[in-house]
């Protein structure tokens, strides 16, 4: 790879770019549903490139509206482009509005394209012994590359010299236009030779020469031997004049007039405000922060964010309680409060190991307080005692009357309660409120948050603590870097708060799902979390043993099968395996062109190869091993000796609760390793695991919500609903349907909620897509209620940008018009199926509010829960009333919400999670 010298002219392709960023994942938008992500494309290489290099001289370039001299020339030329994407053109002016900003110059030329202009520059600056650097992904430019001129392509992180080009395209960058005339190219439509791919074209521009010499020559192609050269003299002379044509097309043109000259493409300073206010607009966080240095920065910032509306000026007192006379005046303050914003600061993330260092407190924006306990560093002030101090907070902390805010509460829940405050009167939480508010807007960390709706930089945590291993805990952390820290999240999550209930209450149905579902779902979440779950660690070890053995033998099998050792883990090594030394069909290219083997080309492979078979296997019981198996007995808290899983309300944009540390929503129970784990997963003496679950809910949801006549009969007469299915799509008696019919109407049934096409039914279902086809054909015409939901539902996303589920929560779908087909497409399946999975998830945590009022007020700790995993609750029960708990779990989850059909709850009972599942 060649060596870029020192500060060379870097010329940017833009329009090359502008594409490649528009189709590359992620498709961004901002809160507003615009497209960002193109702009985020370009202005991250943009970035890159001036870290990288620095340059004194760079310039951007992009093709200008209109026609250019190549369309005079060829009426034909790129005539089947499609019309650029509404969504991309909308990307055009703020991305140019951003590199102006960088200081970066820019051009567009008329009559020509951005490969014109690049061209000329970089001939200019290369005469003149300047070292130039293109960065495009166009091969077309591969033709300017000479001593002095050296292409890079960022996305794919290739540079190309003289030499890289030659091993690249087989000849050197003299004979590049000579390669496209021949080869023709089907996007520019540029007509080439008929017939001649790129061997063919190679042997004759190494065999022969030129365009120019094969057309002077037509019969030495004879010569050179390569199949079809005899006809070939021939097809030149027919083609004669496309084949010039084809050579003028492709040659890039190096003597447009500009204005300047390479010297005055200058880089110049960054225009900041300019820079923060466009940052701002596209919702680009991490930049806005880069920048967003002082407050005299957040006018500009907020300008343009969501609601338009320009915040109140961060100004603020806060004090740092070290006295008892502060501490009488902060808590006749609190006391007298209708809302509080309380906040701790902790020695760890882990809320089962963490210590209290202190607390903040806020209750009108802009003032705040923090008290610190804990903080044990050299010097350290002296501080109230801390177990004085907590007696005197906790009436207060305690008191249901005087309503609780914060960010991220759950955690604040499990610190007090291990100092013996249960925190009562949670009233709000601005984590939830904005995860209510728009789901898929953004994270809803405070930071980001504070950024995206105040137009605040927040002091960060490592900007007090450090980073990586050198990084403090709050209480080596002195107190005049600590107090503003923790003061200020307290005064930030309070205006949080503001902000975003007063845009809640303007919605009653989003209003309703934080007070009457995420709020009381949260101290329930709270519960479980600080109970924790026995587990066998004893038959884990036993379990790693024996994953351990087979993990080894499938490798073993593995290397007989390649015929050598190798890596299993490695996709280098797999690749050359699969690709180079058994030819197995190339699926799929990772983003730089090498060969995939990714999860999805290892299943293609797998039908027809018995190594990918293995590799899969192999991947599958080591991922058992790592994340369960050997992990699960190393989380035994030392105190509880149970595992305390965290469980996230703000992370699944449709409403699902997830779990990490251990993330109990991925232990998978299809295959007989799987359901081992749950196995571990046991209760103490003298109890039982009762597992309850929904059945069929989404099905259930699905009936409801489109009011089929065929589907609420079937679930009225308590039918199975799958062999229903199949009696309708294969014209048989229910009586009469067979288990393999059955198993493909269950995959027509969860197929259609997810927006499976018939391709992915047939893949699914190893059949010919035409059957497959004829299978959804049939489902709809006798169920013909779910058609016209599907229809309906995306016609509504259309309309108004988000769709709803049964209790009124909202799933923003900011690509549901994309000119993209493939991008909206895939809103419309979100689209079709959020209203079912977000109102599951709405049901199951309706249903832990009911059930744990229940056990608070009528049982007395004959049953506790423990864990929520999709439609399933699971809990830990006094063996002598088993078996009324039981049936009392079902009937109490069944009153969850009022359906057209019956919403049916089972539940089993057992030594363990598996057995009672």
């Amino acid at each position: 790879m060649p060596k870029i010298k020192e500060n060379p002219l870097v010329l940017v392709d833009g329009s090359s770019y502008l594409y490649r960023a528009y189709y590359a994942p992620p498709h961004l938008t901002n809160s507003k549903g615009e497209a960002t992500g193109a702009v985020y494309g370009v202005v991250n290489m943009l970035r890159s490139l001036l870290k990288q290099y620095s340059p004194s001289h760079i310039a951007v370039v992009f093709d200008a509206k209109g026609k250019t001299f190549r369309n005079d020339m060829y009426a034909d030329y790129k005539a089947h482009r499609p019309p650029m994407p509404d969504d991309l053109r909308s990307q055009i002016e703020p991305l140019h509005r951003i590199i102006k900003a960088l200081g970066l110059p820019l051009i567009s030329i008329p009559g020509v394209e951005a490969d014109d202009v690049i061209g000329t520059i970089a001939v200019e600056a290369s005469k003149d012994g300047r070292n130039v650097l293109i960065s495009t992904g166009d091969k077309d430019m591969a033709q300017l590359v000479d001593e002095n001129v050296t292409l890079i392509n960022t996305m794919t992180d290739t540079i190309m010299g003289p030499e890289e080009v030659t091993t690249k395209f087989g000849v050197g960058p003299e004979l590049i236009i000579d390669l496209l005339a021949l080869m023709g190219d089907k996007a520019d439509n540029i007509p080439g030779l008929p017939g001649v791919g790129e061997k063919t074209a190679l042997a004759m521009l190494t065999g022969v020469g030129g365009v120019d010499k094969l057309l002077a020559e037509p019969d030495s192609v004879v010569e050179v031997g390569f199949r079809g050269s005899k006809t070939m003299p021939k097809k030149i002379r027919e083609n004669a004049d496309d084949l010039k044509l084809s050579y003028e097309l492709a040659t890039i043109k190096t003597d447009v007039e500009l204005e300047q000259t390479w010297q005055q493409f200058e880089h110049k300073d960054a225009d900041k405000d300019e820079l923060i206010k466009c940052y701002g607009e596209m919702e680009f966080k991490r930049w806005l922060a880069e920048l967003l240095d002082s407050s005299s920065n957040v006018a500009a910032a907020t300008a343009n964010v969501e609601d338009e509306t320009t915040p109140e000026a961060i100004d603020a007192e806060y004090e740092t309680i070290l006295t008892e006379e502060q501490l009488v005046t902060w808590l006749e303050t609190l006391e007298n409060a209708d809302l509080i914003c309380i906040d701790t600061e902790t020695t760890s993330l882990n809320y089962m190991d963490a210590e209290l260092v202190g607390l903040s407190f806020s209750v009108e924006a802009g003032k705040a307080a923090y008290l610190p306990l804990a903080h044990d560093y050299l010097d350290a002030p002296i501080q109230l005692d801390k177990t004085e101090t907590l007696t005197k907070l906790k009436p207060i902390l305690e008191n249901p009357s005087i309503a609780k805010v914060g960010q991220n509460l759950k955690y604040d829940i499990a610190i007090l309660a291990n100092v013996g405050i249960t925190l009562q009167g949670v009233e709000f939480d601005t984590m939830l409120e904005s995860y209510v508010f728009n789901s898929v807007a953004s994270r809803h960390d405070m930071d980001g948050m504070a950024l995206k709706y105040l137009g605040h930089k927040a002091i960060s945590f490592e900007e007090v603590a450090g980073k990586g291993a050198k990084q403090l805990t709050f209480n080596q952390i002195d107190l005049d870097t600590a107090a503003p820290y923790a003061a200020e999240d307290a005064d930030i999550t309070l205006r949080l708060h503001q902000h975003l209930w007063s845009r809640l209450e303007k919605v009653p149905s989003l209003a309703s799902v934080l007070k009457d579902i995420e709020m009381p779902v949260l101290s329930v979440l709270s519960k479980m979390e600080r109970k924790g779950v026995l587990i066998d660690s004893m038959l884990l070890a036993q379990h790693s043993q024996e994953l351990a053995q087979t993990i080894t033998e499938l490798e073993q099998k593995a290397h007989e099968i390649a015929g050598e050792a190798f890596n299993l883990g490695s996709p280098k090594q797999l690749a050359t395996i699969f690709f180079e030394k058994l030819n197995y069909p190339i699926i799929k290219k990772t983003p730089k062109g090498a060969p995939s083997t990714a999860e999805e080309v290892l299943v293609e492979l797998a039908l027809d190869y018995p190594l990918p078979k293995l590799i899969l296997e192999h991947r599958s019981l080591s991922k058992l091993k790592s994340t369960y198996t050997d992990k699960l007995p190393l989380m035994v808290n030392g105190q509880t000796g149970r595992v305390h899983t965290s469980y996230h309300q703000a992370n699944a944009a449709t409403g699902r609760l997830s779990s990490s540390d251990p993330n109990l929503q991925n232990i998978p129970i299809r295959t007989e390793e799987g359901r081992r784990i749950r196995q571990a997963f046991i209760a103490p003496e003298g109890k039982k695991v009762l597992a309850a679950d929904y059945s069929q809910i989404e099905l259930r949801i699905m009936a409801h919500l489109s009011q089929d006549k065929g589907l609420l009969t079937a679930f009225a007469e308590g039918k199975d609903i799958h062999s229903a299915t199949a009696a309708e799509v294969f014209s048989v008696d229910f009586d009469d349907v067979t288990s393999e019919q059955r198993r493909r109407a269950k995959a027509v049934n969860f197929g259609l909620i997810y927006g499976m096409s018939a391709f992915g039914l047939a893949k699914q279902l190893d059949i010919p897509r035409v059957e497959a086809q004829s299978y959804i054909d049939t489902y709809f015409a006798r169920y013909p209620g779910v058609k016209k939901y599907m229809e309906d539902t995306r016609a509504v996303a259309s309309e108004q940008g988000y769709v709803e589920t049964l209790f009124g929560r909202r799933l923003y779908l900011p690509e549901i018009n994309a000119r993209n087909a493939m991008r909206r497409q895939a809103a419309e399946r979100a689209a079709i199926n959020a209203p079912m999975q977000g109102t599951a998830a709405d049901i199951i945590k309706k249903a832990m509010i009911i059930v744990d009022n229940w056990i608070e007020t009528e049982t007395s700790g004959e049953i506790t829960m423990l864990m929520q995993v999709h439609d399933e609750l699971v809990f830990e029960v006094d063996e002598s009333q088993a078996d009324a708990l039981q049936a009392k779990i079902c009937e109490l989850m069944a009153t969850a919400a009022d359906l057209h059909v019956p919403l049916l709850a089972e539940a089993g009972l057992g030594d363990n999670w598996q057995q009672a599942h």
